[in-house]
């Protein structure tokens, strides 16, 4: 099975901001648990910035915009050495990737990434996707991928994936009275359980970004589990056990 499991900023940094090391060692052994498994793991992980925000002595992530990139310039390095730390105690070898929009825009660029993807993971490398937050500047004002959402259906549906997995802090999607649906079948009655533009404090996305790449993916034929990332979710959720919301493929 070939799979896009994507983690967003507050499933691997504690509310101050700082990268959260007991979430991303659990990420980390079930992703590789799934690789070492079989399955082609393709990962898309936020949190370079909030990397940054926390070698930079930082008390919250900067609004300006150069200040941003410096924070993504400085925690990309710490992000990706510590991905490469923790994913080798599992004997896993990753290969970083940092895309933008102009790799998706023009059709031999989005061809070139496909081609890496595809080695990458058929010599047994993870590859570890991100935007590229220093020179990615609609991203950073936060009119583009969404912290990621976007680009991890843009990937799944480039590499032709079987499942895509967005990890947040909450255990799926949440009825009114706060109670995980299983299942969602229906996108409009989803969509008026969420608010527009809701997003967290240390991220640019929220629910209804998520919903967007969900309903994408779907319509692409691609199977959607939104699920909580700070729990050990990966196996039992594709397993078919009801631990997160599945969005089946082609559901509208």
């Amino acid at each position: 099975m070939r799979i896009v499991v994507k983690v967003g900023t507050h499933a691997i940094a504690s509310r101050a901001g700082k990268p959260d090391h007991a979430a991303l060692r659990r990420l980390v052994a079930q992703l590789s648990e799934l690789s070492k498994g079989g399955d082609e793991v393709i990962f898309v992980s936020s949190g370079a910035v909030a990397a940054g925000v926390e070698s930079l002595g930082l008390k919250a992530r900067p609004t300006d915009l150069n200040d941003v990139q410096m924070c993504a310039a400085v925690g990309q390095a710490r992000f990706i050495f510590e991905y490469e730390r923790l994913f080798a105690a599992h004997g896993v070898k990753i290969g970083q990737v940092l895309l933008t929009h102009d790799d998706f825009e023009s059709h031999q660029r989005a061809q070139n990434v496909r081609r890496a993807l595809e080695h990458l993971v058929l010599a047994g490398i993870l590859p570890i996707i991100n935007e590229n937050d220093v020179v990615a500047n609609e991203e950073l004002r936060g009119a583009s991928f969404s912290d990621n959402d976007w680009l991890a259906f843009l990937i799944a549906r480039l590499v032709k994936a079987d499942t895509l997995v967005l990890l947040t802090t909450v255990d799926g999607l949440l009825d009114a009275q706060g109670r995980r649906i299983p299942v969602v079948r229906n996108f409009r009655q989803a969509q008026r359980l969420v608010r527009a533009n809701e997003k967290g404090r240390l991220s640019k996305g929220g629910m209804d970004s998520k919903l967007r790449a969900v309903k994408a993916a779907v319509a692409s034929g691609i199977d959607a589990y939104i699920a909580n990332g700070r729990r050990s979710v990966l196996a039992p959720l594709l397993a078919g056990r009801s631990v997160g919301t599945f969005f089946p493929g082609s559901a509208l």
